[in-house]
């Protein structure tokens, strides 16, 4: 496995499709968040952009690979390996990007009551569950549920836009926590909200793996 995300992750770097969705998000950043707000709001703010990025990411790394070589690799070590790599690969750069985030708007913020410590392990698990909610939504808006790409797109914005805003889903009460959390001066780590998209996550990618194995 760990050849295999080592491979997926050079194809993702190489190709260059990283910095749509990259480039995008930064765009997001410097709108959206100030120096000097109040730390819970920005990182709300912060990690609830982490979501369609990271479907976005997916969708890249399951679509990326020719044909020949997805057959070649697929021979190699299983299509299900093969798959659940791509997806790992991409969640891990989404969330390497997540962690850098929510560690620098901590550092530029206004803590305004908040610890460091705290509002840092808060953004760190927000930006965690909105990550995994987003490899989520993008597994299951790719390959091998998806090939069209207008109809793969539609389907990752509109999920995208329904995992922040349905009420109950894992991303909208981490975020929601985080600006609650600015107006009261308090923290609430978002545990329950990392289990449910680890759950999340986990189930849209076992049944992803099952449908690859038998759909291509």
């Amino acid at each position: 496995m760990t050849a295999l995300l080592r491979y997926h992750t050079a194809l993702l770097v190489r190709s260059q499709r990283w910095l749509a969705p990259f480039l995008l998000y930064c765009a997001f950043l410097v709108v959206g968040v100030r120096p000097g707000e109040p730390v819970l709001g920005a990182l709300g703010y912060a990690v609830a952009g982490l979501l369609p990025v990271t479907g976005w990411a997916v969708r890249i790394c399951l679509h990326q690979e020719p044909s020949a070589a997805r057959t070649v690799v697929a021979a190699a070590a299983g299509r299900r390996r093969t798959h659940a790599a791509a997806v790992l690969a991409a969640t891990g750069c989404a969330g390497l990007v997540g962690t850098v985030t929510a560690l620098a708007v901590t550092a530029v913020s206004d803590l305004r009551g908040a610890g460091p410590l705290e509002a840092g392990a808060a953004g760190l698990l927000g930006a965690s569950v909105c990550v995994l909610t987003g490899a989520a939504v993008g597994t299951l808006s790719s390959r091998p549920f998806l090939h069209a790409r207008g109809l793969s797109l539609a389907t990752l914005v509109l999920g995208s836009l329904l995992a922040l805003l349905t009420r109950g889903s894992p991303a909208e009460r981490a975020v929601t926590s985080l600006v609650t959390g600015s107006h009261t001066a308090t923290v609430h780590l978002p545990w329950l909200p990392l289990a449910g998209a680890l759950a999340l996550m986990a189930a849209t990618v076992t049944l992803s793996c099952r449908a690859t194995a038998w759909r291509e």
